[in-house]
C-alpha cells in the first residue's frame, strides 16, 4: 500500500469515527462543503465524496467556494480541480477584502472580521442552494490552538465543538475533520496534488496568536510526542466538579442518572496514624 493511500485510510476512519458518534450526517442532508482552497477543505470534500456512497442513507454534497477579492488571488486551478472531480460545486465572488482593510489598520488582525462577512455570505447561499449543514475543514489542531487561545487571551474553557446550531437557527455547522490531525492531513494534500490557494489577508500577517499557540504545541510536542493526541482527549474527558464555574457545576450536579453514573461509595482506606510531633494549644 502507498503512503498516500495508508494515510487516506487512516483520516478517513478518523473522520467516519467522529460522523458516527457525533451523528453529523442524517438521511435526506443536503450539505454545503466550504472550500477554502487550503488544505483542509480540499481534505474534507474529497473524504466526504468517499464516505457519501458507503453511507445507510442517502445526502447530497455541494462544495461552495467563496472569491473575496484578495490581491493576487487566481482561482483557476481551484475551479479546474472542481469541474474534473464531477463534483456538484458554485463559485462566489464578493469583495470582503476591502471591507477588511478598509475597517481595520494593518496593526489588527483580519481574521475575526473576515470570518464573520465570509460566514455570513455562506449562509445566505446555504439557504440559497436549500442546504441545512454547512461543512467546514477545522482539525485537530485547530481546536487545540482555539482551547490555548481563549484560555490564554478570552478566560473561557472554549474550544471547537464537532457540530453546532447556527445562532438563528438555520443550519447546522458540522467539523468531520476535528480528531484528525493537520500533519497527516497535510501529508495527503501534497501526495493528491490538491491546488492550494495561499491567504493573501490574515496569512500575510505575522505574530498573530493563533501562530503562537501552533508554536507552543510544537515545542511542547518536541518533548511530549503525544501531547496534541493527550490535549484531544482532555476535550472528551471534562471534570465538571474540578471546575470552578458555578453554573456548570449545577447542571452537571442536576444531569440524568444515565450520564457518566455516580461512582459507588467506596469504604475509607485504614491511613497511617496521623499522630503530631509537637503540639502547641494556647
Amino acid at each position: 500500500m502507498s503512503d498516500a493511500r495508508r494515510i487516506e485510510k487512516l483520516l478517513y476512519r478518523s473522520m467516519k469515527s467522529t460522523c458516527e458518534q457525533y451523528e453529523l450526517l442524517a438521511p435526506g442532508d443536503r450539505v454545503m462543503v466550504a472550500i477554502s482552497g487550503g488544505k483542509d477543505s480540499y481534505t474534507l470534500l474529497h473524504l466526504l465524496h468517499q464516505l457519501k456512497p458507503r453511507l445507510p442513507f442517502p445526502i447530497e454534497l455541494i462544495a461552495v467556494h467563496l472569491d473575496q477579492v484578495q490581491p493576487g488571488y487566481d482561482g483557476t486551478a481551484l475551479e479546474a480541480w472542481l469541474a474534473a472531480s464531477g463534483y456538484p460545486y458554485e463559485i462566489l465572488r464578493e469583495d470582503t477584502y476591502t471591507v477588511v482593510t478598509d475597517r481595520l489598520d494593518s496593526s489588527s488582525t483580519y481574521c475575526s472580521l473576515c470570518s464573520r462577512l465570509r460566514r455570513g455570505i455562506l449562509y445566505t447561499a446555504a439557504e440559497r442552494l436549500g442546504c441545512n449543514k454547512i461543512a467546514l475543514g477545522h482539525h485537530r489542531d485547530d481546536a487545540l490552538e482555539t482551547f490555548l487561545m481563549n484560555t490564554f487571551f478570552s478566560g473561557k474553557l472554549q474550544a471547537m465543538p464537532a457540530q453546532y446550531t447556527t445562532d438563528d437557527g438555520r443550519f447546522q455547522v458540522i467539523r468531520p475533520l476535528i480528531e484528525c490531525a493537520e500533519a497527516r492531513i497535510a501529508e495527503l494534500a501534497e501526495a493528491l496534488a490538491f491546488p492550494i490557494l495561499p491567504c493573501n489577508l490574515c496569512g500575510s500577517q505575522e505574530g498573530l496568536q493563533r501562530e503562537q499557540m501552533k508554536d507552543l504545541l510544537s515545542a511542547m510536542e518536541a518533548k511530549h510526542p503525544d501531547v496534541r493526541s493527550v490535549m484531544l482527549q482532555s476535550l472528551r474527558n471534562v471534570r465538571p466538579t474540578h471546575l470552578l464555574d458555578r453554573d456548570v457545576q449545577a447542571a452537571w450536579a442536576a444531569r440524568p442518572e444515565d450520564i457518566r453514573p455516580k461512582a459507588e461509595a467506596r469504604p475509607t482506606v485504614q491511613h497511617a496514624d496521623a499522630k503530631p510531633r509537637l503540639t502547641v494549644l494556647r
